[in-house]
């Protein structure tokens, strides 16, 4: 495992002071990782190129520096499962900056924006990945269909939460419950202990019955005004049937 002292002071002076300009102004589409306590291993996580099979990924990288640097390249490698010519299937990386053509006057804002260029323009005459640098010189739509693929298993960004927003919805949604009710309405109306409901199901059931018994006594005067009211009615046309009766016999006497 690496540490700093594993490289000499005046590097370590040196690669501080790049990294601080990177993390102020990185280039475009790169974040370095900075780890104070292990400069040998420089992380970053770099932005797949707009119009590239490699869009809308996010793809973690390392640069491993050994105690000879900047006198010998560093290795790179990613983190991050990526189908692309130059990218070994153990992460390894190839390309000439990190070997035939380094440089030890070339900083690591250099070596970083070439690995990102990569992916904007692959080599596929010196593949490490064979099967994608043939498919990319033979198909090239096939070729990109398995980056694509790669890059939305491997490579899709982490969805980042805002907890804040959510609470303060959950919160407003709180308030505005709160202002819409009747102070005392959700007590009265929701029995809160077995007691409660049994008074207002005691209450209830009384009054139910205090109703049911008004209505039959309604019930029962109603029956017994219209029994009344039959039977006189009844009487009435039996004395008009018998006076009729007794009129009729006055007649008859008369002719006798």
């Amino acid at each position: 495992m690496g540490s700093n002292e594993n490289l000499p002071p005046n590097v370590i002076r040196q690669l501080a002071k790049e990294l601080k300009s990177l993390d102020e102004s990185p280039p475009e589409g790169i974040k370095v990782v900075v780890n104070d306590e292990d400069f040998s291993q420089i992380c970053a996580d770099i932005e797949g190129p707009v119009g590239t099979p490699y869009e809308n990924g996010l793809f973690r990288m390392k640069l491993a520096l050994s105690h000879d640097f900047p006198h010998s390249p560093p290795k790179g490698y990613f983190m991050t499962k990526i189908f692309h010519p130059n990218i070994a299937s153990n992460g390894e990386i190839c390309v000439n900056t990190l070997k035939k053509d380094w440089n030890p006057s070339l900083g690591l804002r250099h070596v970083l924006s070439v690995v990102r260029c990569l992916l904007i323009e692959p080599f596929p005459e010196s593949a490490l990945n064979e099967q994608a640098g043939k498919m990319l010189l033979e198909n090239y739509e096939e070729y990109a269909r398995h980056a694509r693929l790669y890059t939305g298993i491997h490579a899709k960004p982490k969805p980042k939460f805002k907890t804040g927003a959510i609470s303060e919805s959950t919160t407003a949604l709180n308030v505005g419950q709160t202002n819409n009710e009747t102070p005392g309405a959700t007590a009265s109306a929701v029995p809160s202990s077995v007691a409660d409901i049994n008074r207002v199901t005691t209450t209830t059931s009384g009054q139910d019955q205090q109703e049911v018994a008004n209505n039959s006594v309604a019930a029962a005067g109603s029956a017994s005004v219209v029994t009344t009211t039959q039977k006189r009615e009844a009487g009435l046309a039996k004395v008009q049937a018998d006076k009729k009766k007794v009129d009729a016999r006055k007649k008859s006497l008369r002719r006798l």
